[in-house]
């Protein structure tokens, strides 16, 4: 049977071998809340987090997955963790290092004020080309997108045709909309908004992704707070 094209010539994934992950950034950190960069630093969930990650259990009560998996990292393990016992079923949270922040290396624990004193070369090469430049002794967003994807594709081959819950940062969430659009513009890294907590939904094939839904944090809108900074822009943590 020849699958169906769309008229502008885009064949979207098969529901039935594909799979849709749901991907959501952890709740605020502490580093968050100071605007310190952290990247693979292990640091824990703030007070707001705490609230941020409640009120998206609360939201996602009664869902199901085939699987739900996270981060290694506290700060998404402990989201992950009030998430899922909530969830139908009360699924185990499985650990995924690829799911990991990326790496700032030297950058982990400066404010922005730090890295303009000390990194001025890094900051130089991040704004002249922002896909291949490293964090001094850490990745860039190129490293990220290979690895993480690579974690994409061992939960895609693993799950295909379910629905699986991941809790992971806001450079892995633009990595999963990257695949879903087959690539993301170096320059438009920056200006995807990934709020804490916020869900974004994709569908990945064999050859194919689809973008279903980005940055829904409607779950927010009681609480004062809703951090969009992160590691991978260049102007805040």
């Amino acid at each position: 049977m020849t699958r169906r094209r769309a008229p502008f010539g885009f064949v979207p994934p098969e529901r039935a071998t594909a799979t849709e992950f749901w991907v959501v950034r952890h709740g605020e950190s502490t580093w968050n809340a100071d605007g310190r960069y952290q990247g693979q630093t292990d640091v824990p969930l703030s007070h707001i987090g705490v609230l941020q990650a409640a009120s998206l259990a609360e939201r996602l009560t009664g869902q199901s997955f085939a699987a739900v998996y996270t981060s290694d990292l506290a700060r998404a393990s402990q989201t992950a963790e009030m998430v899922a016992e909530r969830l139908a079923g009360s699924p185990i949270v499985q650990p995924e290092p690829g799911l990991r922040e990326i790496d700032v290396g030297e950058l982990s624990g400066l404010v922005v004020a730090d890295i303009e004193a000390r990194h001025p070369g890094y900051l130089a090469a991040l704004r002249a080309d922002p896909w291949r430049t490293r964090r001094p002794g850490g990745e860039s967003m190129e490293d990220l997108f290979t690895r993480c994807g690579a974690a994409f594709e061992t939960l895609r081959l693993r799950h295909p045709g379910g629905r699986v819950l991941v809790f992971t940062h806001g450079g892995v969430v633009r990595v999963a909309v990257g695949l879903a659009l087959g690539g993301v513009p170096a320059h438009a890294w920056a200006r995807l908004s990934v709020t804490n907590t916020s869900i974004t939904r994709v569908l990945l094939g064999e050859s194919s992704g689809t973008l279903l839904g980005f940055n829904d944090d409607a779950h927010l809108e009681n609480l004062l707070e809703a951090t969009e900074a992160d590691d991978v822009l260049g102007q805040a943590p």
